[in-house]
């Protein structure tokens, strides 16, 4: 039994404001010709599937076109569980038809744990693998809210929840594997945040519980689960050092943060696997796939000298990166957008982002030493701007009363829109 482990596709995602459709293809693609090149019987996707809980017609076109690729493969079965990005109702609504393809998809947990059970059958109709298909598992879904509870309550509620969910379905799926009579492997999946986990700046990664953390250890996991899919984090990485228990991280890098960074998709072999479950020294095989670069992402940061030597080497090697500039240079440069323009005109480069570090310190500069930036209201900010840019003084009470015309037609279309 070969079990595939990908999760956080957000297909749908951009990335200030470049659709990135083609790369999302290019990655589905690739992953069925992994599929079918070393023979997988089983893919299972840990959540976010989708960017957002509406996707793009066009996001639904890749999703279901893969699905309909996978199920004409050599794989059996497909299991999809939802993640904090997706709609459960969205994800779940044909869930019905895609059965016929053998496609099992979990959009919430449903009232009975019996539900997140899936027995997943070989061809001649005997049980290789059964599945804890446990989604995101929203507040509401894990605990009752309590008048006056602090945050530490709070926090103890969410960890328990979930703890004692995973329990009640490893329970039900032990039970189910005692009446097979069959000893096959029992996977999990998860979407949540787990203790020690390592993340990256500016890779859009929610905190999944307002006013809580809610990093679970890894110690809350039942021992019966051979393997432990986990979504949520973009990082591939293991959890607690275990092996068996592990985050696929996303496949395509989802901000410059991520852009050095090694993607996978991870292969579970059980046929190596002893027939007695509660031998637990013997585990499945595990082996990283590194994902190729389908668009390549450089973070360009320094001086303007740093930049533009690297742009050179960049153009030099015929590289069409999307770029981000970030320019910590101690001199001003007023016309910086203009020089980048110029630096790439003619290559195959595009520049997604340019951060001027330079202008926010001069404005942060403004700011006296006894003062944070949360001391200041708007006005302060604006007037801090206004002598920033050496505005002459005989012009600033106009522009003062257009930027709160301003402001206050903006609130206004907001109470409008509420």
């Amino acid at each position: 039994m070969k079990l595939l482990h990908t999760s956080d596709w957000h297909i749908g995602r951009t990335l200030y404001g470049r659709k990135r459709y083609e790369e999302f293809e290019a990655f589905l693609d690739w992953l069925v010709r992994v599929i079918q090149q070393h023979r997988i019987d089983a893919l299972l996707v840990a959540g976010d599937v989708f960017d957002t809980s509406a996707p793009s017609n066009r996001a639904q076109q890749l999703y279901y076109r893969l699905l309909c690729r996978v199920a004409a493969s050599c794989c059996r079965h497909v299991v999809i569980v939802a993640g904090n990005h997706d709609s459960p109702s969205f994800l779940s609504a044909p869930k019905e038809l895609l059965k016929a393809l053998d496609v099992h998809v979990v959009g919430s947990p449903g009232e009975d744990p019996q539900d997140e059970v899936l027995v997943l059958r070989d061809k001649q109709g005997r049980p290789e693998l059964i599945v804890c298909a446990v989604p995101y598992l929203r507040d509401r879904d894990i605990r009752v809210a309590q008048a006056g509870e602090s945050i530490e309550d709070k926090e103890r509620s969410l960890v328990d929840g979930i703890r004692r969910h995973y329990a009640e379905v490893a329970a039900r799926a032990e039970g189910r594997r005692a009446e097979l009579y069959a000893e096959v492997p029992i996977v999990a999946t998860g979407h949540l945040f787990a203790a020690g986990a390592q993340t990256v700046d500016g890779d859009g990664v929610r905190e999944l519980y307002v006013g809580s953390l809610a990093h679970v250890n890894s110690g809350i996991f039942p021992d019966c689960f051979d393997y432990l899919a986990l979504g949520h984090l973009h990082v591939p990485q293991m959890v607690s050092g275990l092996e068996t228990m592990r985050y696929s991280g996303s496949p395509l890098p989802m901000g410059f943060g991520e852009a050095q960074q090694q993607k996978y998709v991870v292969l579970v072999d059980f046929k190596s696997r002893t027939a007695n479950p509660a031998d637990k020294t013997s585990q499945p095989g595990i082996e990283l796939f590194p994902v190729p670069v389908f668009q390549k992402l450089e973070r360009v940061r320094g001086d303007w000298e740093g930049i533009a030597s690297r742009i050179i080497e960049l153009a030099a090697a015929g590289s069409p990166v999307w770029l981000e500039i970030i320019y910590d240079g101690t001199e001003v440069i007023g016309d910086l957008r203009q020089r980048l323009d110029a630096a790439i005109s003619g290559t195959g480069m595009e520049i997604l982002r340019v951060k001027n570090n330079r202008i926010v310190d001069r404005v942060l500069g403004q700011i006296h030493e006894e003062e944070t930036l949360d001391d200041l209201n708007l006005d302060d900010v604006f007037e801090r701007c206004l002598a920033m840019h050496d505005v002459p003084e005989e012009q600033r009470p106009e522009l003062f009363r257009a930027y709160q015309e301003t402001l206050a037609s903006l609130y206004q279309d907001d109470v409008r829109a509420e």
